[in-house]
């Protein structure tokens, strides 16, 4: 008889365990009790895990992932889910997200995933608030402002494109993506900390290519996982980015030449926030966004304008036109011509709004119209290359 009462207690809080654990799995899904706010259909998916799985399965599109577009489907524009441990409400409406924009540091505090702020630093400038991130953001301008880019980096970056574009007569085909991300790192970062890249076979760039593959896969830092190989490719930069900033702020004469000097006057200045944490957490930052977002937002124009043949006509009778109005065919393009290009514009910003608005900063702009142009000028012919895009 005892055993028999053993038994049944046993039964019993294997029964209400088993209660207990059902309901906690169930309000983890349904996202909590009827006291909290009301909040967006969804679900959190998995215990611990949520949805992250799902969300970093391997999509190469220049379309909105199938994750969003299921969702999308399934709960409308908005809709909350769970990733990498976090409870997040995700919008896929252009006027909600823009009100959001709008309301950053009133009603809503920017936020990115921690496996992010692993990759760019706890002191990198997306961190920073108020006149702090103003601050950081007016001394990014004075290199990559409207000034800049019409007395230097207009003229870089064509002979950059110049040069690529004819590499690549030699070859059978050309993965664009790589390729003009290359280009444009050249760009960005001799510009600025003066590092010729292609001198050192790409060494940089191809940390920086690492951190671009790990970002957006499952944050396990463990060897063997891209997550990994993009936190050991940072490791790498900020160990350059380190030495070269003491060596540069020790020397003995130092005349003004890039963005170290920026920096290193804003950390001399009494009274400066920035910190050596910071300037190389901006350094960083600088140099992955500056040409990762132009080079994807150049791939997705050459995609869709292969797709479009009477944009692509129209856009190459634009360029030619130009180039029949100079008295040296063979010049560069003028600031007056760069205002000029009316539909190169407007078909740059139509496909960046189609393509999640890879970049919309005037300077990426800049050097996607220059690549463009010099690619209709002089390559045409070359339409039976192979382009495979990533």
């Amino acid at each position: 008889m005892a055993m028999a009462m053993d038994h049944l207690a046993a039964v019993l809080v294997a029964l209400a365990l088993a209660t207990l654990l059902l309901r906690l799995v169930l309000g983890w899904r349904r996202g909590g009790g009827a006291c909290e706010p009301r909040l967006p259909p969804g679900s959190r998916g998995l215990p611990l895990v949520g949805e992250t799985l799902e969300f970093f399965t391997a999509s190469p599109t220049l379309e909105l992932l199938p994750f969003f577009k299921r969702r999308l489907e399934r709960y409308g524009p908005i809709f909350r889910t769970s990733l990498v441990g976090d409870d997040l409400v995700v919008s896929l409406d252009p006027e909600f997200s823009a009100r959001v924009l709008q309301q950053e540091e009133r009603a809503f505090q920017i936020w990115y995933p921690s496996s992010f702020m692993r990759v760019f630093g706890a002191d990198n400038v997306i961190t920073a608030l108020g006149p702090l991130h103003r601050h950081i953001r007016a001394l990014m301008l004075r290199l990559f402002g409207p000034e800049s880019l019409r007395l230097a980096l207009l003229r870089d970056v064509q002979r950059r494109a110049r040069a690529e574009l004819r590499s690549w007569l030699a070859q059978p085909d050309v993965e664009v993506r790589t390729a003009t991300s290359m280009m444009i790192f050249g760009v960005t970062a001799k510009k600025l900390i003066s590092h010729d890249d292609a001198a050192s076979q790409g060494s940089l760039w191809k940390c920086f290519d690492a951190c671009t593959r790990g970002l957006l896969s499952f944050p396990l830092c463990v060897p063997g996982t891209a997550f990994y190989q993009c936190m050991q490719g940072r490791k790498k930069v900020m160990k350059m980015l380190k030495q070269q900033l003491g060596e540069r702020r020790n020397a003995a004469e130092r005349e003004a030449v890039d963005f170290f000097d920026v920096v290193i006057d804003e950390m001399d200045r009494p009274g400066s926030e920035m910190s050596e944490s910071i300037a190389l957490d901006l350094l960083f930052l600088m140099l992955f966004a500056s040409h990762e977002t132009t080079s994807i937002g150049l791939t997705a124009i050459l995609k869709f304008l292969t797709d479009n043949p009477k944009a692509l006509q129209e856009l190459a009778e634009e360029h030619e036109s130009i180039q029949r109005r100079r008295a040296d065919p063979d010049s560069e393009v003028t600031w007056e011509e760069y205002k000029s290009m009316e539909f190169t514009s407007h078909v740059l910003m139509g496909i960046l709004f189609v393509g999640s608005q890879h970049c919309q900063n005037t300077t990426s702009c800049a050097l996607i119209i220059c690549f463009l142009h010099h690619v209709f000028r002089s390559y045409m012919k070359l339409l039976g290359w192979q382009i495979s895009l990533r």
